[in-house]
């Protein structure tokens, strides 16, 4: 296997192991451990535990554009694009369920450490934030694109948050149908 590929074998298991455990209960060996190094070879790729939080928070934020240029591409309008975000917590409710919102959980635990990664890891946020913002402008209110971007971030994480304390997915399928016909108002 090469460097590269190692590399991003170790990134991939320790977004996973941060998102089910949290950072600050995820080890080195525990990262080590799913890639199957031992911690020599696991030095060689990373140094710090930060440095792969770094470089965990840079994949995500390249999957998020990814994932945004896609809905992009798929939804024809706005409001389509807009309840692309919005299904999120319905497509991925089981992990959402057991685990929370992965950018969400992230944040609050670094904000928590007072971790020096913690806006390095708001800045996923940021990202929604703007692309939201952005379809609300499309849709005709660029006085409160912002406003309403930040109150379908709101949505998600409170959903989120509930979906993970009460493990109920019938509250999960009507906040979003409550979301989608919300949207629904802003379209022209």
């Amino acid at each position: 296997m090469t460097a590269v590929a190692t590399r991003e074998q170790i990134v991939a298991a320790a977004d996973r192991l941060f998102y089910h455990r949290g950072y600050e209960h995820t080890s080195f060996a525990d990262i080590a451990g799913a890639v199957g190094l031992s911690r020599g070879n696991f030095y060689y790729h990373f140094k710090s535990k930060d440095a792969i939080l770094d470089a965990v928070i840079e994949v995500r934020l390249a999957d998020t554009r990814r994932t945004l240029e896609q809905w992009e591409a798929e939804a024809p309008t706005p409001a389509g694009r807009i309840m692309r975000y919005v299904e999120i917590v319905l497509t991925n409710r089981a992990d959402i369920q057991h685990y929370g919102c992965p950018v969400g959980t992230l944040t609050t635990e670094l904000a928590k450490l007072e971790h020096a990664m913690h806006g390095q890891a708001g800045r996923l946020f940021a990202l929604f934030r703007g692309w939201l913002r952005e379809q609300f402008v499309q849709l005709g209110q660029p006085e409160r694109a912002d406003e309403l971007a930040m109150h379908v971030l709101a949505f998600s994480q409170g959903v989120a948050v509930m979906a993970n304390a009460f493990r109920d997915e019938a509250f999960i399928r009507r906040e979003v149908d409550r979301m989608r016909d919300w949207v629904s108002t802003y379209e022209r």
